[in-house]
């Protein structure tokens, strides 16, 4: 039976009036729950035109049915999303996310801080994501606990996204500075060959390369990888690094044309890859649109709703490495000037060549804040050149399809219930993404209008203290 247009106005003038459920939602894994998101303009992740007033119906944790409000039968049971004004659109999907760090300024100071607590950072992490919009994505290094807590977040034991995970990297570069358990290092192809083996049997989800990796190595690990349906991630940015990951048969690049070191790539090698389809996560946000924007506004380090998603221990730590306001003389930001002026082309050469590209952050090195960092990057696509609905796509079905997450990223029966409601139209400023009101993850309901279901309402809002 569908519904009448009478029955849903008369509907969502209830739910404005706070007559239907008001208050903050409890954290549910009810299979039998019906919610219904109604009023907004839906975005599917389709590069399609928007569905206006339209209405989402989840069962459980999947989506049963999808379109116009007029159109669409609200189970009289429904617990009711009043979505007018706003919009619904999947849940963000972020090809490159870092769980172990959490924006602050010195990798120095902060990896000995991490390893006494490092089920305490990847909570804080997954919350600060999912308030933010993301329901998914792929870690790309932490060490072999991030292989539990993934399988934690998954469950929906602890609030976060859905999550693949690398653990350790593959390379032949050691920093002091890093965790052992944080690098599988080699010397040669055997061992690179074994080093993935034993990632494999360990159970990681993709294998990330890093600095040093040769060809040879690659093709090794590819050896191992490719019958194991495991996809290689690849740490690249040079021109001739990224023709030997390709050679290697790496399977997704990450970082390439996000300035690095060189101030554009071929020709011959952007249309290779736009012509293969070998995906592209530039991660251009994470120095050359966050460093000057913090110049510009250093303020924003201390915005109270980043801040007080922090528990105080890490929120002091922090904090800390931001204390002389000179993060410019930070070692990771040296060559972030150059990178901005490289970027300039770089970054814009994959979108003109219409390559095939996910929407990855690099969330969580400096600056780059997991509660903001998945709009700063929507939006530098679209600087960049990428259309408001191409970048959306980019970040949601692209994505998800990039990770092999083929029951996520658009909106549709059958899909997974993993749905945001942002407060305004992307379509018009795509900077609204950072205004995330709802989210729902596998048809739970993590965040309702704009309050996590893991806070009280007096912690989130207040800033005493500060």
């Amino acid at each position: 039976m569908v519904a009448p247009r009478q029955w849903v106005t008369t509907l969502l003038a209830a739910v404005a009036f706070g007559c239907l459920t008001t208050g903050m939602v409890a954290q549910s894994t009810n299979q039998n729950q019906i919610i219904a998101l109604v009023g907004g303009q839906l975005l599917d992740g389709y590069e399609a035109p928007p569905i206006h007033h339209a209405a989402i119906v989840i069962e459980g944790n999947r989506i049963v049915a999808v379109g116009p409000a007029s159109e669409i039968d609200i189970p009289p049971d429904a617990e009711i999303i009043n979505t007018a004004g706003k919009t619904m659109m999947p849940g963000m999907v972020d090809a490159h996310v870092h769980i172990m760090i959490l924006g602050h300024g010195n990798y120095a100071d902060w990896f000995p801080w991490f390893e006494g607590n490092d089920q305490l950072v990847y909570e804080t992490s997954a919350k600060q994501l999912l308030a933010a919009g993301v329901t998914a994505g792929v870690d790309l290094s932490a060490p072999m606990s991030s292989l539990e807590f993934r399988d934690r977040a998954n469950a929906n034991e602890v609030p976060g996204p859905r999550l693949l995970v690398s653990g350790p990297w593959i390379t032949r570069y050691a920093w002091d500075f890093l965790p052992d358990e944080l690098t599988a290092i080699v010397e040669s192809p055997d061992e690179a060959r074994d080093k993935a083996i034993t990632l494999i049997d360990a159970g990681v989800d993709v294998i990330k390369t890093w600095i040093g990796i040769t060809e040879e190595d690659m093709r090794a690990i590819k050896s191992v990888a490719a019958p194991a349906g495991v996809p290689i991630h690849c740490h690249v940015y040079e021109e001739e690094v990224v023709w030997a990951a390709i050679r290697g048969g790496c399977d997704v690049l990450q970082h390439a044309g996000s300035g690095g070191s060189v101030p554009a790539y071929s020709d011959e090698l952007v249309q290779h890859i736009a012509m293969e389809g070998i995906p592209v996560v530039q991660t251009i946000s994470h120095r050359i649109w966050i460093y000057p924007a913090t110049l510009e506004f250093p303020e924003r380090l201390y915005d109270p709703d980043i801040l007080n998603s922090f528990p105080p221990a890490i929120r002091g730590e922090v904090l800390s490495s931001y204390t002389k306001h000179d993060f410019w003389r930070r070692s990771y930001f040296n060559n972030t000037p150059r990178q901005i002026r490289n970027s300039k082309k770089a970054a814009r050469q994959f979108i003109e060549a219409d390559a095939l590209m996910a929407m990855g952050t690099d969330t969580g090195s400096p600056l780059n804040f997991h509660a903001e960092s998945a709009w700063r990057e929507v939006s530098a696509l679209v600087e960049m050149g990428m259309s408001e609905i191409e970048a959306i796509s980019a970040s949601t079905k692209v994505s998800a399809q990039v990770l092999g997450l083929r029951d996520t990223g658009t909106i549709e029966p059958g899909k997974l219930a993993d749905i945001i409601v942002v407060d305004g139209n992307p379509l018009f400023n795509i900077n609204v993404l950072g205004y995330v009101t709802d989210v729902i993850k596998d048809g739970i309901i993590y965040k309702r209008n704009g309050v996590p279901t893991w806070e009280t309402k007096s912690t989130t809002t207040s800033t005493s203290g500060r």
